[in-house]
């Protein structure tokens, strides 16, 4: 169980989040009015916040500030809505709620979710391009790149195809381990490794990150898999055992349960591990290591 320390981190950041987003999201005026409050729709429906949580704590590792850091959870949140909106279309996963509500395409229409994706993604680029993210250019950059690979077809976008071209084939671990890897975990990395990028980290501490990403990244996907089966769709938000129903693999077809479970448990393990050599400061993130395979929604 997570403890009061970590559970009020994560309703605190989901707050911050919430306002950044707020206040960085158009107001919706004149005739392109309906794609905005479709944007925002999408952007301010509530959630965990948990890859703005990661980006946030990852910060804090390297004493930045809230503004700044909240930014760079907010442009990751654009992202996050922007592929679940299109997630959710017929043409892909095909859901018709999201987080307890229509998806966007039921609560508007199939063209405006299209847009407000497009919106939302966009939107992330200029959050990060502009000054207030930081002051020096060349971090900007390096969080557009790092932001752009997370979410393009060697990331998010190509786990994406993976998983429709594959739907009713019955993948092995390795191919269904990668196709995660970019699907999910390439956005959790980059989560985990913006706030080194934002406060002038070393390698090592880049790429200590990185790798605690990259266990904390499939350990999240595991879980995932066993909620899809085991749990409800009002307490997930979402429709429940939509891959069984779709012929998708999932850990959970090829592992079994048990073994599902302590691969999770053991991935979480190694996450922990990585973060070392940032002493008691890491200890938020070692609880979301924990957090993440013992969540229930």
């Amino acid at each position: 169980m997570a403890s009061l320390v970590f559970e009020k981190a994560l309703t605190e950041t989901a707050a911050g989040v919430e306002r950044t987003l707020d206040h960085l999201l158009p107001r919706p005026q004149g005739p392109e009015a309906r794609v905005i409050e479709a944007m925002r729709y999408g952007a301010l429906n509530g959630g965990k916040r948990f890859r703005a949580f990661l980006a946030h704590q990852g910060a804090k590792l390297f004493a930045m500030d809230d503004e700044r850091s909240l930014r760079l959870a907010a442009a990751i949140e654009c992202v996050h809505a922007y592929s679940l909106i299109h997630d959710d279309l017929p043409c892909m996963d095909d859901d018709d709620m999201r987080r307890g509500k229509p998806s966007a395409h039921r609560a508007f229409d199939e063209a405006t979710a299209v847009l407000a994706g497009d919106a939302l993604l966009t939107l992330a680029f200029e959050i990060l391009a502009d000054p207030a993210t930081h002051e020096d250019a060349r971090v900007r950059a390096d969080l557009v790149l790092g932001l752009s690979r997370a979410a393009g077809a060697l990331g998010m976008v190509g786990g994406q195809m993976i998983d429709m071209a594959s739907a009713g084939e019955d993948l092995a671990i390795g191919p269904l381990t990668r196709m995660h890897q970019l699907k999910t975990g390439a956005l959790i990395a980059f989560s985990c490794e913006g706030g080194a990028i934002l406060g002038h980290a070393s390698p090592s501490a880049r790429q200590a990150l990185h790798a605690y990403a990259h266990d904390l990244g499939l350990a999240y996907q595991i879980a995932d898999d066993l909620l899809d089966e085991e749990g409800d769709s009002a307490a997930l938000g979402k429709t429940a055992g939509k891959d069984k129903s779709q012929g998708k693999a999932t850990f959970l077809t090829i592992l079994g349960e048990e073994r599902a479970r302590a691969q999770a448990s053991l991935l979480a393990d190694q996450a922990v591990a990585h973060l070392e050599m940032f002493d008691d400061r890491a200890d938020i993130l070692r609880e979301a290591a924990s957090f993440v395979i013992n969540r229930r929604a």
